[in-house]
């Protein structure tokens, strides 16, 4: 009985706390990242908010196709926000990843459905208890076929009743990308056992990992 009640706070507790406190509880790595991951010569890019980038990140790098993924900051407008900054919610920016992947491997499209089977793009700017802005459903198109199938995706979903409330995803147009803190960088690999990791993370990709078993690596 005592196992049992303890098991359950500490799962409580972990959903119940937003990967913002998980990641304050880090200030001391703040370090920025120094990108230092090859890719070949033959990528596009996309760039993709679902929430906490650490979810992100974590299930894109899993893709076949996908050869690299950075977490960081696009959409808003001062130079070299820092994820404090970011986190006040009043700097544009959203926690986003940039995937850079082989279109002869995986398309733009497939993409996208990863994108919006693995978060809840009905709510505004908010993912579970992580909420403000910066944790908003957005895809930042980098041209204008990147732009008209978000949108005719999108539509599609609100058509078909996917959900019970209609899909908010913003579609913006990309305008800028930092990098996150080097902590920050493939955060589930290097920390799986950290409470976020087991209780949010996991769960999330156990669910990505069935729906989507053809196309992983």
């Amino acid at each position: 009985m005592t196992t049992r009640l303890i098991t359950s706070t500490v799962l409580c507790f972990a959903l119940l706390t937003s990967c913002v406190e998980q990641k304050n509880h880090q200030k001391n790595m703040d370090e920025k990242f120094s990108d230092s991951i090859a890719i070949s010569d033959n990528v596009d890019t996309a760039t993709f908010g679902t929430g906490c980038f650490w979810c992100t990140e974590a299930i894109f790098q899993r893709l076949k196709g996908v050869e690299k993924v950075v977490s960081g900051y696009s959409g808003g407008t001062i130079p070299n926000p820092t994820y404090e900054e970011v986190c006040t919610g009043t700097t544009g920016y959203a926690e986003v990843c940039q995937i850079f992947y082989n279109p002869s491997e995986i398309s733009f499209d497939e993409l996208l459905k990863v994108f919006w089977q693995t978060h809840d793009p009905t709510t505004l700017n908010r993912q579970g208890n992580d909420v403000g802005p910066q944790y908003r459903s957005v895809v930042f198109f980098h041209n204008e076929e990147q732009k008209n199938k978000a949108e005719k995706y999108k539509t599609e979903l609100n058509k078909s009743g996917a959900w019970a409330n209609p899909v908010v995803t913003a579609i913006e147009p990309y305008s800028n990308f930092y990098s996150a803190e080097n902590y920050h960088q493939n955060y589930y690999n290097n920390n799986p056992r950290q409470m976020y990791c087991q209780y949010v993370i996991k769960p999330k990709l156990e669910k990505f990992e069935k729906v989507f078993k053809n196309e992983l690596k």
